[in-house]
């Protein structure tokens, strides 16, 4: 039988949700669609839990949906000598793109064309907002930045531009071939992370053709700005309220 309600129920499958008697009870419980995180797992993780997925739908008569979720551009800093640092308010900062582990000085930031949207005033939010850098000098290869809030910051932690659109294909090297592991699966919705302009939907669009429905996450103030064009190439969208709400203002 099938579930009639509008609202439906999204279950993320990980290590502790794999096995054919949890989903089971996952499914029995409301959800109506199964996640795969594909920033999380291997192939064979994922082709495990689909299977199981298409046995339960086989065995209750119910149509269950697979949502395959799209790692997307990660942009993170390099990692330090010691493992961590503490940045301190008022402090200097140099991000570049040297390879050699950072100190209490400067870190790599291994992304050059992060270096050429960038201009003094811009404000940079690493691990997720918890340390806040600010913009004074920069140069093709290089980030002068002075601390604005401070905190303790570790190897590979995420970086983000606010209020950029940032030079970056929305499908990485490694999203592309999840993106065709994905489809040859047999995923009945794709989610595309960090959109920022109609052209992101139209560059997936062209490689999903009609074989799944696309859903777009937004997670960048830019997103917002032409929404109404990104919901027209959109079979779905999701609010990602952690990572937009980290640039957006209050």
């Amino acid at each position: 039988m099938r579930r009639h309600r509008k609202a439906k129920i999204v279950a993320t499958l990980g290590p502790a949700s794999s096995n054919p008697e949890r989903i089971r009870a996952l499914f029995e419980a409301g959800a109506d669609v199964f996640r795969f995180n594909f920033s999380h797992g291997t192939r064979e993780d994922h082709q495990a839990r689909y299977d199981i997925v298409r046995k339960l739908e086989r065995e209750t008569g119910r149509p269950i949906a697979v949502l395959a979720d799209l790692q997307g551009p990660k942009l993170r800093v390099g990692a330090f000598t010691e493992g961590s640092i503490t940045l301190t308010a008022g402090a200097l900062f140099r991000l570049d793109l040297d390879e050699r582990p950072g100190d209490q000085r400067r870190v790599g930031m291994p992304h050059p064309e992060i270096f050429q949207a960038l201009k003094p005033g811009v404000e940079l939010l690493l691990d997720d907002g918890k340390v806040r850098l600010g913009v004074e000098s920069c140069g093709p290869d290089h980030a002068e930045t002075r601390v604005a809030v401070a905190g303790a910051l570790s190897n590979r932690k995420g970086v983000s531009v606010v209020g950029a659109v940032l030079p970056l294909s929305v499908l990485t090297d490694k999203d592309r071939r999840d993106l065709d592991f994905a489809l040859g699966m047999g995923a009945d919705w794709i989610a595309l992370s960090f959109v920022q302009r109609p052209a992101d939907m139209e560059q997936i669009r062209a490689v999903v053709s009609k074989r799944a429905n696309v859903m777009a996450k937004l997670e960048k103030p830019s997103a917002i700005d032409c929404l109404d064009e990104i919901v027209a190439l959109s079979e779905g969208i999701m609010v990602a309220r952690g990572d937009l709400g980290v640039e957006m203002p209050p």
